[in-house]
């Protein structure tokens, strides 16, 4: 009698295990036993090609192969990235502004800055190693594109007295960098929400050999240089 309660007993307990894991199947995720397929998202959205593209291929091609006389159409010098670097010094005694230039560098790329440190520790600065003192965005392909067109045609002429860009900005192997005082040349930046001006530089990297390749180039994308 004994051995048959114990079996009964083990036989109870095999049951009341095997239902909440048999449970466990049937419910699955979704608690109904099928597994629900992911809908696939398809964008309807239409992809423009930047305006500067087109201008590149259509206008600056042809002419920089008849100003130079390039026989093979690799050899025409094009626009590679574009860097835009804020250095924020007053970091070191208010690391908030760090954050609200990586908004506005945001709001103007349309891509996450970078965040750029200090690499020594300098005293006379009150500068430590390794505080943040600064972003930086690298643009390439159609984000360099679109934020060209922009800085050409919007935001350069909204500079005071603006006259046109210096000529002599270029490194000798063709790449230009241009200095801006003002971040509010930008309509992505709120100027009423701005706590402190700050300035930044604009590189222009090309594959151009001479500075005179990469003034032709920027000066057949539009870009508006000083007479002398």
């Amino acid at each position: 009698m004994a051995d048959e309660k114990t079996e009964k007993t083990s036989e109870k307990s095999e049951k009341k295990e095997k239902k909440p894991r048999e449970g466990a199947k049937k419910g699955g995720r979704d608690g109904g036993g099928q597994q629900r397929e992911k809908a696939a998202v398809v964008s309807t959205a239409e992809a423009v090609t930047p305006r500067f593209i087109e201008k590149y291929k259509s206008v600056a091609i042809p002419a920089l192969t008849k100003q130079f006389g390039y026989t093979n159409p690799n050899q025409v010098p094009k626009i590679e990235k574009i860097v835009i670097n804020m250095g924020l010094g007053a970091a070191v005694t208010n690391p908030k502004i760090i954050d609200t230039a990586v908004e506005e560098l945001r709001a103007v790329t349309g891509q996450k800055p970078v965040v750029t440190r200090s690499k020594k520790a300098i005293a006379s600065f009150k500068l430590r190693a390794g505080l943040p003192i600064g972003a930086m965005v690298t643009l390439r392909k159609n984000k360099m594109w679109e934020f060209l067109d922009r800085f050409i045609s919007i935001a350069l002429p909204r500079m005071r007295d603006f006259r046109g860009v210096s000529r002599r900005a270029f490194d000798g192997k063709g790449n230009y960098t241009i200095g801006l005082k003002e971040q509010i040349i930008f309509p992505e930046i709120d100027y009423d929400r701005i706590d402190v001006i700050k300035g930044l530089n604009v590189s222009i990297v090309t594959s151009a050999q001479t500075d005179e390749e990469g003034r032709a180039l920027l000066q057949h994308m539009g870009m508006p240089f000083r007479a002398t």
